[in-house]
């Protein structure tokens, strides 16, 4: 009865263990939401720190960009296949 009483508890130590280690090693999606000053918005990956200072960039959660999407005060914009640019009266502009 000792030798399961053991091995009962040897197991639940080592499914906490492993849990614990697929907690910490599990990586989440991120997604932010980008609006510049005209009220484009758009979905990226990244919060890049080199959009032009006159285009205003503010940054948001993903989940403020769904709550607004029906906004009118915003036009939202695609999220194109390279997050890595930003828009600028409704053309896409790629960083170089």
């Amino acid at each position: 009865m000792k030798g399961l009483k053991t091995f009962l508890t040897t197991s639940a130590v080592a499914g906490f263990i492993a849990v614990g280690a697929l907690v910490v090693t599990t990586v989440g999606a991120s997604a932010h939401t980008v609006c510049n000053s005209n009220g484009e918005c758009w979905q990226t990956s990244q919060r890049y720190k080199t959009y032009p200072s006159t285009l205003g960039i503010h940054f948001y959660t993903d989940s403020w960009g769904r709550r607004h999407h029906s906004d009118s005060k915003y036009q939202w914009r695609d999220k194109p296949s390279n997050d890595r640019g930003y828009y600028d009266h409704g053309t896409w502009h790629s960083f170089n």
